[in-house]
């Protein structure tokens, strides 16, 4: 086992469009508050919507802090619910980010496969946990931006050992405490399957 088997990164996403507070970094930073328990070393990181500094971010994680399991939060600007996200795709990255650049030929990872599973099986994730006042939905497109090429760069550098969970904009309901609090009930969840696999 080459990770430090208790620290757990979750990263959010600076402003970018219209979102000028973006409700995964506000999410991630309650949960910072909340934290994953006395056993787990939590670190966070804002990552900027710019697809080349995100994957430098998302490559230093790896090589740095080697972690069990790093945990991507991004907004998806129309859902209504909480969606985890199965597998990140390798092509098809053809939307600017907020330096107006895409990756050349819309590719993440020339030598990569086409698409890379989580490690962590969200399917039953989605059927074991439950967030009270708000949906969660099981997907495997993340949307071909850059939640997905995040995604996509953090399963191939820590060899499946990563997670993407989408959250809706805030709201009167949708605070950044309850998706704070939801971020960790999801997480822990998570953490569960990690224990089975290192038994």
């Amino acid at each position: 086992m080459d990770s430090n088997s208790n620290t757990v990164v979750v990263t959010g996403f600076g402003p970018f469009r219209q979102y000028l507070v973006n409700s995964s970094w506000e999410a991630v930073k309650e949960l910072s508050k909340q934290g994953l328990g006395k056993n787990i070393d939590l670190h966070i990181m804002q990552l900027p919507v710019v697809y080349q500094k995100a994957k430098e971010q998302v490559l230093k994680i790896w090589t740095t802090l080697q972690p069990l399991l790093a945990v991507h939060v991004g907004l998806a600007s129309s859902a209504k619910a909480i969606i985890l996200e199965q597998c990140g795709k390798n092509k098809g990255y053809q939307e600017k980010d907020a330096c107006g650049f895409h990756p050349e030929g819309g590719w993440c990872m020339l030598d990569g496969p086409e698409k890379i599973e989580s490690t962590i099986n969200m399917k039953t994730l989605w059927k074991n946990t439950s967030v009270e006042g708000i949906d969660i939905i099981f997907s495997r497109d993340a949307g071909r931006y850059i939640c997905d090429y995040t995604y996509y760069t953090s399963l191939y550098y820590g060899n499946g050992r990563a997670a993407f969970i989408h959250v809706p904009p805030l709201s009167k309901w949708v605070t950044a405490d309850f998706l704070g609090k939801a971020l960790q009930i999801i997480i822990l969840e998570m953490l569960k399957q990690c224990g089975k696999e290192g038994e």
